[in-house]
């Protein structure tokens, strides 16, 4: 065992302080920094004294820390939200994710085709492109106190209707890049396991909040935080060995939970380990990124990069407008989900498993480094961004009362 393994845990902790001290300082998302702080240390820093800035024996720590971040993050902002709402929102949302995905995976297919890359390549690149990161996503409406904006009960269905998508999809190309059988038959199992794990979590905060509320009517506050977190760890592990991503179990479990009249209380507790973790997952994703590897996928990264931004306003507005959401809200929709993340890297390490074009790598990690910096720039920038885009295009302003007779 590394005995200056707590020491290493404590250095990558500090220079997350670090990190959060120039955020704070220059009023910013603490996102960048910390991905780039990330970076700068890693495989390729040096070892001073004791202070080892590799981190390669305590990086499964770091990255398990990180793991339970991105948890806590999508948890808490199932804590924000109300099963019922979902639910009578379905339509918008089933609408709303088609539109995200076809437009964005399409704009995919076709740039990845146009740079001349062959089809399994081609499929890999379009689901790069097309997933959105849920834990930025989600740290950002939480940093930004969005919540109870119009437009956010859409974002956290379309990161539903993604992992959906994702399930199937990861099913499909894992078989065609890796040589695995893909009948239509397991395909359709994705799917059906994916949409009923998630119908399962919203019967239950529908018709189990009596039970749920006798269950957590406990007193002392050391008990009841061990409860929680024994659900939350268990559904989120549970979820994975059913090929429902970890963190979408947490988002369904603190929907569940937002039913209950314990709601509050939870969220109360949950709020430090969602910040400290949260803050350590964006550390350790910059850990996984050497910055002397990225040269070679710049220009195909940063034109990746220009389609996105404009696939995911366009699917946004598209998505907001079907849904009765105001041109104000719907634009805040497409520069929301902009970012890319954990997700993206998982599809393209699929791609280097197979044996593909080795520039998928640094290609991945690059793209996913500017929309995790981007993304988080353009959601807070978004009122700016809309006035800017107004004056263009001269949208109406429409009265809520309009738009729900529109929806109607």
């Amino acid at each position: 065992m590394n005995n200056h393994l707590v020491l290493e845990v404590g250095t990558a902790l500090i220079i997350i302080s670090l990190a959060a001290l120039i955020a704070n300082k220059l009023n910013f998302s603490i996102i960048p920094f910390l991905i780039i702080f990330g970076m700068i240390v890693g495989p390729h820093a040096p070892v001073i004294g004791v202070l080892d800035f590799t981190f390669i024996k305590s990086n499964e720590i770091i990255t398990f820390f990180g793991r339970i971040g991105v948890l806590f993050l999508l948890f808490y902002l199932g804590l924000e939200f109300s099963v019922g709402k979902l639910v009578r929102s379905g339509k918008s949302i089933a609408i709303g994710g088609s539109i995200y995905i076809l437009i964005n995976f399409s704009l995919g297919l076709i740039y990845a085709f146009l740079m001349g890359f062959s089809v399994l390549e081609v499929l890999i690149i379009a689901g790069i492109i097309t997933i959105s990161s849920s834990a930025i996503v989600a740290k950002v409406i939480v940093d930004l106190k969005r919540t109870a904006n119009p437009e956010t009960e859409l974002i956290l269905g379309i990161i539903m209707f993604e992992d959906i998508f994702l399930a199937v999809y990861l099913s499909i190309i894992s078989g065609l890049v890796l040589g695995d059988a893909t009948s239509v038959f397991g395909v359709a199992k994705s799917i059906f396991i994916a949409f009923g794990y998630m119908i399962l979590f919203f019967v239950i905060a529908r018709t189990c909040t009596k039970h749920l509320n006798k269950l957590l009517n406990i007193t002392s506050n050391e008990i009841f935080i061990i409860v929680i977190f024994a659900c939350l760890f268990f559904i989120a592990g549970f979820s994975e060995t059913i090929h429902v991503a970890e963190a979408i179990g947490a988002l369904l479990l603190g929907l569940v939970f937002s039913e209950t009249e314990h709601s509050e209380r939870i969220e109360k507790m949950v709020i430090p380990f969602r910040d400290f973790f949260g803050a350590t997952f964006f550390f350790s994703f910059g850990l996984s990124i050497d910055p002397f590897t990225l040269g070679g996928a710049v220009w195909l990264a940063l034109g990746a990069v220009v389609i996105t931004i404009i696939g995911n306003f366009a699917a946004g507005m598209i998505a907001g407008r079907k849904a009765g959401l105001s041109h104000k809200a719907s634009s805040n929709i497409g520069l929301t989900i902009v970012s890319r993340g954990e997700f993206s890297i998982i599809v393209a390490n699929i791609g280097m498993a197979g044996g593909l074009a080795s520039v998928l790598k640094p290609f991945s990690a690059l793209y996913v480094l500017i929309l995790a910096i981007l993304g988080p720039l353009l959601t807070k920038e978004s009122k700016k961004l809309y006035t800017f885009l107004n004056g263009i295009f001269k949208w109406k302003t429409e009265e809520p009362q309009q738009l729900k007779k529109k929806a109607n």
